[in-house]
């Protein structure tokens, strides 16, 4: 039997995103998000969804565009002060000694040491309630060498994401291959 949790913000697996934009003066700055996604295929979009009372909102309504760096688990740390501290007080890429990157594809910063960006120009912004939802044409993907496999694609192993778990607030390791997508299910019913 199923028990009622009532409405809450759960769901699995949610991503760690690291968010970079550039304030009014150019510096640069990153957040945590966890509300985001792959949301179009044809553009290339993913969306993410803050708070109006973000650093990064006022950034990234007038940037219009931003980056998403995908953090390994060795650098759990860095990512979660990401998402504890704020760019108003704070300079995050000294607090942790990561280095920012300028994109080169859009206007907004990334995390050198971080093995997988998501670079993207701001296309839609709707505000969904508390949360404004900002939808980016992916422009480019730059991914370090050493993390791809030898057919040349991204390899989740050597990339080494996390995931964050929203009910308990924790954070985990990517789990173990179970089987080919697009694939295993041809097993059933045969």
């Amino acid at each position: 039997m199923k028990k009622s949790l009532g409405a809450k913000t759960i769901v699995y697996p949610a991503p760690v995103f690291i968010v970079g934009t550039y304030d009014g003066e150019g510096k640069p700055n990153v957040m945590a998000a966890a509300w985001g996604g792959i949301c179009c295929s044809q553009p290339p979009c993913v969306s993410i969804s803050l708070r109006k009372a973000t650093y990064t909102y006022n950034n990234l309504v007038g940037r219009k565009a931003f980056t998403i760096s995908i953090p390994p688990v060795k650098h759990a740390k860095e990512a979660d002060y990401f998402g504890i501290s704020s760019g108003r007080d704070t300079d995050k890429f000294e607090d942790t000694g990561l280095t920012p990157v300028s994109s080169g594809v859009v206007d907004a910063p990334y995390v050198k040491e971080f093995p997988l960006v998501l670079e993207c120009k701001i296309i839609h912004i709707k505000d969904l309630g508390l949360h404004t939802q900002f939808t980016g044409e992916i422009m480019d993907v730059k991914i370090d060498e050493d993390c791809l496999d030898e057919e040349g694609k991204p390899d989740i192993g050597r990339i080494s994401p996390f995931l964050f778990d929203a009910g308990a607030r924790q954070y985990f390791g990517v789990g173990d291959f179970i089987g080919k997508a697009f694939s295993i299910g041809n097993e059933v019913g045969n």
